[in-house]
């Protein structure tokens, strides 16, 4: 045997043996054992750097430092979930998916663990990037730290696909949080509050050897690609376990409601016994196919619920009440706390959310108050302890000026907030409306984060976003904390910032209702600002899903001068405030005014494609038939309540290649 095949069987037998111990909890041979064919690699693989893989058993004691991790974009978004709390919002969420996918519905149930959310890409069967969850949209690369989980499997096995995506939560057993602080304790340091925010702070550590220290594991749920060869999202965890993955075995396929509601009510009392922190079941439909047919909204998958098992509640003393002031100019009240422990968390504040909900609750400074995390992230008060009110309680009387400028707050009919109207002289929404023109979905603007907004608004350099780009290294040089080099990257990133496409520069103006999803339909009916500007309340109302109230506020924002002069600045520094021609080509009005529905499965072009095509010729996708629907693009497979549907209502059905002539 020469040394390279000693080599690489050396780290296939590793390989075999980390698998047994780290992800079947087998173990086969002894830790020394193990040691020793480690040490004898290493020592071949020192002495022939020619034969060098990254994806090496050695490798996973780490040693590369990353001072700056690469934000990489997702190729498939990673989405977040809805929440149910109970046996009704499970069966409504079913009523709505049984309205658009034809045929009986099975799901898959898995236990929802709490920890850092990962994507992992491999290509023919070798770990090549591990990205963070970070907006959904693009997160951090800490492939370094990934690669020194021992769960995560550097090399595949089996008949996996050439390249596809798998997701996951990094976690750290409770066993191994505890035996961190012991150490820490024993060197008089401070110990870690909670499992879930000491493994998502590992994985950011710039020393790969130290998150190599730390016994984080990865469990993964969910495959993506292209062509992957898999049906269900069942077979897609038996298939993961059998490449090499530590898929949980809690999972189980269920064929109705009542079995889901078996299943929580089981795990609601088990996970007390499981080794990680666990606060929920998410319940999918297994079939893809059915997936695909019910999509996404703009937040979440349609196909995918999570349950959280009920929040842990404390009681603690209410110190006051305080009033922040939001980029729009909300205004949310905040219960200051006396500081207690719940959900592995300090908690100090909590959201009083508005004027009605303090009055419902009754609740005063001074009030023992019942507190909880509302879906274990953001604490919520819940009531008041009245046997402890002291004597002299007075009722809380909401503020009826602004905190930050004195204005008088307005309150709209219909509202639950109350705002300040002072738009453009009201420093915590100037600031706010900066940061968020910065943000990461929005112009992304390396090189200024948030609170250098709010240093460059209180030393007078900037008054609003425009003001960004005439600033000079000079200028913010003489900051706090500020770098020649991090005065560089500033105004070198907000120059580059020209180059975002015109929906995210809408959506980044900060017009009230007009999130991603709405400026998106926005940029794509009007094809640029100046056309948007001269829009009338009702003509916005007539474009697809675009309701009165966002129709009042563009109008309302375009109506003031002051944006108008700012919107001209930004045309003057080069933003993009209309489609580019690489957006603009291809599309057509061909389908103005028709509402399409897509169902079934098809040969020559994808699903995502297909609806693509429809939006960039004017046409709506809809996810269900009605008298309103204009024809059906109908695939292979096409479910046959849908096809009795569009018969009763005499709905044309064309084929993909029908509808793809029809657009040429």
């Amino acid at each position: 045997m020469n040394t390279k095949q000693k080599i690489n069987q050396l780290r296939a037998e590793l390989r075999e043996h980390n698998y047994n111990y780290y992800v079947l909890d087998n173990p086969t041979i002894t830790d020394y054992e193990f040691d020793i064919r480690l040490k004898e690699l290493q020592a071949l693989e020192d002495k022939h750097p020619e034969f060098f893989d990254a994806n090496s058993p050695t490798q996973r004691v780490g040693g590369e430092v990353t001072k700056n991790f690469e934000t990489v974009t997702h190729e498939f978004r990673m989405y977040s979930l809805d929440n149910s709390y109970s046996k009704e919002d499970l069966q409504d969420w079913e009523t709505r998916i049984k309205k658009l996918v034809d045929g009986d519905i099975q799901y898959t149930c898995e236990l929802k663990y709490d920890g850092a959310s990962m994507s992992l890409t491999y290509e023919n069967g070798s770990l090549v990037r591990a990205v963070t969850r970070g907006d959904g949209f693009q997160g951090d690369n800490v492939t370094a730290n990934v690669k020194t989980i021992k769960s995560v499997p550097l090399q595949l096995k089996g008949d996996y696909p050439p390249k596809f995506e798998i997701r996951g939560e990094i976690v750290l057993p409770f066993d191994g949080f505890n035996k961190m602080n012991e150490e820490r304790l024993a060197n008089g340091e401070e110990p870690y509050r909670n499992p879930r925010n000491t493994a998502s702070g590992s994985l950011k550590l710039q020393d790969s050897a130290e998150v190599a220290k730390r016994p984080l594991e990865c469990l993964l749920y969910n495959i993506k690609g292209q062509n992957i060869g898999i049906n269900t999202q069942y077979e897609s965890l038996e298939k993961a376990r059998a490449w090499g993955f530590k898929v949980p075995e809690a999972s189980k396929l269920v064929n109705s409601i009542d079995d889901v509601l078996k299943f929580i009510e089981y795990w609601d009392v088990e996970r007390h016994n499981l080794p990680y922190e666990t606060d929920g079941v998410v319940i999918k439909v297994n079939d893809l196919q059915q997936q695909e047919e019910l999509g996404f909204t703009s937040k979440a998958p349609r196909w995918a619920m999570a349950y959280k098992f009920k929040a842990e509640q404390v009681s603690t003393r209410l110190n006051s009440i305080t009033y922040q002031v939001g980029r729009t100019g909300a205004i949310t009240p905040v219960a200051n706390l006396e500081p207690v422990e719940l959900a592995g968390t300090t908690v100090k504040r909590a959201s009083l959310h508005n004027a009605d909900q303090i009055e419902k609750l009754d609740v005063r400074i001074g009030d023992e108050v019942y507190v909880e995390k509302g879906g274990e992230i953001i604490p919520k008060i819940l009531g008041v302890d009245l046997s402890k009110r002291p004597n002299d309680s007075t009722p809380t009387v909401y503020i009826t000026h602004c905190p930050e400028c004195g204005t008088e707050l307005i309150r709209k009919e219909g509202e639950a907030q109350h705002y300040c109207p002072n738009y453009n002289g009201c420093k915590p929404q100037i600031t706010g409306r900066i940061q968020h023109y910065i943000s990461r979905k929005a112009m992304d603007i390396e090189g200024l984060g948030g609170e250098t907004v709010a240093l460059l608004v209180s030393e007078g350099l900037i008054k609003n976003y425009s003001d960004l780009y005439e600033l000079t290294k000079e200028q913010v040089i003489p900051l706090e904390r500020m770098a020649e080099k991090s005065a560089d990257n500033l105004v070198e990133g907000i120059a580059q910032s020209v180059k975002i496409p015109f929906e995210r520069v809408l959506y980044a103006l900060g017009i009230r209702y007009v999130g991603e999803t709405v400026a998106k339909k926005l940029a794509k009916h009007y094809k640029s600002i100046d056309a948007i500007a001269k829009a009338s309340q009702e003509d916005f109302v007539n474009v697809d899903e675009i309701g009165i109230k966002i129709a009042e506020s563009v109008v309302d924002f375009f109506g003031s001068e002051e944006n108008n002069a700012i919107i001209e600045r930004l045309k003057q520094f080069g933003v993009q405030l209309e489609l580019s021609e690489a957006q603009l080509e291809g599309q057509t009005n061909i389908l103005e005014g028709q509402s399409i529905v897509v169902s079934g499965v098809f040969e020559s072009i994808s699903r995502n494609d297909l609806k693509k095509l429809i939006e960039d010729n004017g046409g709506k996708v809809s996810s269900s038939i009605s008298s309103k629907t204009s024809f059906i693009v109908a695939g292979d497979k096409m479910g046959p309540s849908k096809k009795e549907k569009a018969e009763k209502l005499d709905v044309m059905m064309i084929s993909e290649y029908e509808f793809l002539q029809k657009i040429e």
